[in-house]
Protein backbone atom coordinates (compact mmCIF):
# COMPACT_ATOMS: atom_id res chain seq x y z
CA UNK A 1 0.00 0.00 0.00
CA UNK A 2 0.97 3.69 -0.50
CA UNK A 3 1.33 6.23 1.99
CA UNK A 4 -2.15 8.14 0.74
CA UNK A 5 -4.10 4.59 0.45
CA UNK A 6 -2.58 3.95 3.96
CA UNK A 7 -3.96 7.40 5.61
CA UNK A 8 -7.30 6.26 3.53
CA UNK A 9 -7.63 3.08 5.09
CA UNK A 10 -6.37 4.49 9.09
CA UNK A 11 -9.28 7.20 8.25
CA UNK A 12 -11.55 4.43 7.73
CA UNK A 13 -10.65 2.42 11.26
CA UNK A 14 -10.59 6.04 12.72
CA UNK A 15 -13.94 6.58 11.63
CA UNK A 16 -14.96 3.20 12.76
CA UNK A 17 -13.64 3.71 16.31
CA UNK A 18 -14.58 7.42 17.04
CA UNK A 19 -18.11 6.34 15.73
CA UNK A 20 -18.93 2.74 17.87
CA UNK A 21 -16.89 4.53 21.25
CA UNK A 22 -18.51 7.95 20.35
CA UNK A 23 -22.06 5.77 20.62
CA UNK A 24 -21.18 3.55 23.05
CA UNK A 25 -20.75 6.84 25.32
CA UNK A 26 -23.75 8.43 24.37
CA UNK A 27 -25.25 5.53 25.03
CA UNK A 28 -24.07 5.53 28.39
CA UNK A 29 -24.23 9.45 29.18
CA UNK A 30 -27.73 10.04 27.56
CA UNK A 31 -29.59 6.58 27.21
CA UNK A 32 -30.44 4.81 24.25
CA UNK A 33 -31.75 7.46 21.94
CA UNK A 34 -29.10 9.82 21.97
CA UNK A 35 -26.68 6.16 21.64
CA UNK A 36 -28.88 5.34 18.28
CA UNK A 37 -28.99 9.36 16.85
CA UNK A 38 -25.24 8.97 17.17
CA UNK A 39 -24.66 5.35 15.89
CA UNK A 40 -26.71 6.34 12.64
CA UNK A 41 -25.15 9.77 12.29
CA UNK A 42 -21.72 8.20 12.08
CA UNK A 43 -22.96 5.70 10.03
CA UNK A 44 -24.30 7.87 7.07
CA UNK A 45 -20.94 9.70 8.09
CA UNK A 46 -19.14 6.60 6.86
CA UNK A 47 -21.28 6.58 3.83
CA UNK A 48 -20.55 9.98 3.00
CA UNK A 49 -16.67 9.59 3.48
CA UNK A 50 -17.06 6.78 1.14
CA UNK A 51 -19.07 7.42 -1.35
CA UNK A 52 -16.97 10.94 -1.59
CA UNK A 53 -13.60 8.68 -1.82
CA UNK A 54 -15.32 7.04 -4.84
CA UNK A 55 -15.87 10.36 -6.36
CA UNK A 56 -12.72 11.08 -5.84
CA UNK A 57 -11.57 7.93 -7.48
CA UNK A 58 -13.40 8.51 -10.30
CA UNK A 59 -12.27 12.25 -11.48
CA UNK A 60 -10.41 11.85 -14.77
CA UNK A 61 -11.97 8.44 -15.70
CA UNK A 62 -14.43 7.27 -18.25
CA UNK A 63 -17.55 7.14 -15.74
CA UNK A 64 -19.73 9.22 -16.82
CA UNK A 65 -20.21 12.93 -14.75
CA UNK A 66 -24.18 12.81 -15.33
CA UNK A 67 -24.27 9.28 -12.86
CA UNK A 68 -21.85 11.29 -10.73
CA UNK A 69 -23.98 14.18 -10.23
CA UNK A 70 -27.17 12.49 -10.11
CA UNK A 71 -25.84 10.34 -7.09
CA UNK A 72 -24.29 13.51 -5.15
CA UNK A 73 -27.66 15.14 -5.63
CA UNK A 74 -29.36 12.18 -4.31
CA UNK A 75 -27.69 11.91 -1.43
CA UNK A 76 -28.58 15.22 0.22
CA UNK A 77 -32.51 13.96 -0.75
CA UNK A 78 -31.77 10.48 1.26
CA UNK A 79 -29.88 12.90 4.14
CA UNK A 80 -33.15 15.39 4.35
CA UNK A 81 -35.72 12.30 4.13
CA UNK A 82 -33.71 10.58 6.97
CA UNK A 83 -33.84 13.55 8.96
CA UNK A 84 -37.58 14.03 8.56
CA UNK A 85 -37.83 10.40 9.00
CA UNK A 86 -36.13 10.92 12.55
CA UNK A 87 -38.03 13.99 13.81
CA UNK A 88 -41.51 12.40 12.73
CA UNK A 89 -42.02 8.97 13.41
CA UNK A 90 -38.68 7.72 15.83
CA UNK A 91 -37.86 9.10 19.21
CA UNK A 92 -33.89 9.19 18.33
CA UNK A 93 -32.61 12.03 18.89
CA UNK A 94 -31.48 14.60 16.15
CA UNK A 95 -29.18 16.74 17.80
CA UNK A 96 -26.63 12.80 18.00
CA UNK A 97 -27.41 12.49 14.73
CA UNK A 98 -25.95 15.60 13.77
CA UNK A 99 -22.96 14.97 16.23
CA UNK A 100 -22.23 11.47 14.49
CA UNK A 101 -22.11 13.09 11.30
CA UNK A 102 -18.84 14.85 12.11
CA UNK A 103 -16.85 11.66 12.84
CA UNK A 104 -15.88 11.03 9.38
CA UNK A 105 -14.27 14.70 9.69
CA UNK A 106 -12.98 13.69 13.33
CA UNK A 107 -11.31 11.30 11.67
CA UNK A 108 -9.81 13.57 9.27
CA UNK A 109 -8.21 15.68 11.91
CA UNK A 110 -6.81 12.62 13.80
CA UNK A 111 -5.37 11.54 11.00
CA UNK A 112 -3.83 15.48 10.21
CA UNK A 113 -2.12 15.14 14.01
CA UNK A 114 -0.74 11.66 13.01
CA UNK A 115 0.79 12.84 9.74
CA UNK A 116 2.14 16.25 11.53
CA UNK A 117 3.70 14.24 14.20
CA UNK A 118 5.16 11.30 12.36
CA UNK A 119 6.05 13.64 9.04
CA UNK A 120 9.79 13.10 8.37
CA UNK A 121 12.07 15.86 8.90
CA UNK A 122 13.67 17.43 6.15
Amino acid sequence: MTDPEQALERIRKATFALGAGGAIGMFAWRGWAWGAGFALGALVSWLNYTFLKRVAYAIGTSRTRKRLAILAGLRYLILGGGAYVILRFTKISMPAVLLGLFVSVAAVIVEIIIQLAYAPRT
